[in-house]
């Protein structure tokens, strides 16, 4: 990272920068912090295009590895960021050989931005943690429903089935063999028997 916008920002100041290297060391401090939030938005962004995938009609597994891979690029943050306030805070309050007493209020404000951050870094893994536990309980969801379809066909394949290895036993005394129209009844007590499977498959929704 260059640190030329530090440098230019102290020769635009030449007031401030009077107050000694304090100043050029909060310059720096800022410099660093507001970098951090650019990486913050581009997650949120990630984070607002990868909570519209996990909501599509359909599952991808790529979308659990992106969720994976940003929550511990968050954790990479959190890491920068949380050793920054513990020094901010020491030179908001320590180091009076050091910090000059008015630039003590500018730490205050950096130390503020790199809240900022934090918060918004825990917030967003909180967030990814719901959004993983949302995507694997959507993909058991769809999981089920395909479960329930292949249940219903196999339902309605296995009426005919069933008829058809009854009457295949070939057994010589089988009393509705001889009757002239037992074929067609059989035919129509199959159908009436598959449109009612249907139509009770339809209406619980596993079609």
């Amino acid at each position: 990272m260059s640190y030329a916008p530090a440098r230019a920002r102290c020769e635009r100041e030449p007031d401030v920068l009077g107050l000694g290297p304090s100043y050029g060391l909060y310059a720096v401090m800022d410099l660093i912090v507001d970098n951090f939030m650019p990486i913050v938005r581009n997650f949120q962004d990630e984070l607002e295009k990868l909570e519209q995938a996990i909501f599509s009609k359909r599952f991808h597994q790529s979308t659990i590895h992106k969720l994976y891979e940003l929550k511990r690029e968050l954790v990479t943050l959190r890491l920068a960021v949380s050793p920054l306030q513990d020094i901010l805070n020491q030179l908001m309050s320590l180091h009076p050989g050091l910090i000059r007493d008015e630039v003590r209020p500018y730490f205050r404000d950096v130390f503020d931005h790199a809240v900022r951050v934090n918060e918004a870094t825990d917030t967003m893994r909180e967030m990814l943690t719901a959004a993983m536990s949302v995507n694997l309980a959507l993909a058991t969801m769809q999981q089920g429903e395909v479960v329930k379809r292949l249940a219903s066909w196999a339902g309605l394949l296995g009426v005919p089935t069933l008829v058809a290895s009854w009457y295949g036993m070939n057994f010589v005394h089988m009393p509705e063999l001889a009757g002239e129209y037992s074929y067609w009844v059989l035919i129509g007590l199959t159908f009436s028997t598959l449109i009612a499977l249907y139509i009770v498959f339809k209406r619980a929704r596993w079609l």
